[in-house]
């Protein structure tokens, strides 16, 4: 058996079973952290993506009302004269409020020499909340 001197402390041995309550809670702070960061930019990219769906819905909706009153030398007198003579397959939902309700322009101003009826010329969002990114209204897009 060995002996110790007064002057040498013996060391610490260290409890391997486990972590302390200490080191528990600076991993879980972290990790909260963490996920409130993640959870941020999740949101984040979810507006940025139903902005983008509400560009491209506009676009396509816009090029229809176009494309029928070229064709028929009449505008449209609802969305709905789109769907049925097949210029749109479904009259999209707006993703910024869930629903058909866009709301359209109505416009006396002929696109072409030849046009006899007048009706819709634009189509907007029915939402009147605005971007977070460059705070653009929805319903300007």
């Amino acid at each position: 058996m060995r002996e110790t001197s007064a002057h040498q402390a013996e060391p610490v041995a260290c409890d391997p079973r486990g972590f302390t309550l200490l080191e528990l809670m600076v991993v879980l702070a972290i990790i909260s952290i963490l996920a409130a960061i993640a959870v941020g930019h999740y949101q984040q990219s979810i507006v940025q993506a139903r902005e983008a769906v509400l560009r491209q819905d506009l676009f396509e909706m816009r090029k229809a009302i176009q494309n029928y009153t070229f064709d028929k030398a009449a505008a449209p007198q609802s969305l709905d004269d789109l769907k049925s003579a097949q210029y749109l397959h479904e009259i999209p939902k707006d993703p910024m409020t869930g629903q058909q309700d866009w709301v359209t322009d109505n416009c006396d101003t002929a696109l072409t020499a030849d046009q006899s009826l007048f009706g819709i010329c634009d189509v907007h969002s029915a939402s009147d909340k605005s971007s977070p990114f460059n705070g653009e209204a929805y319903n300007t897009f």
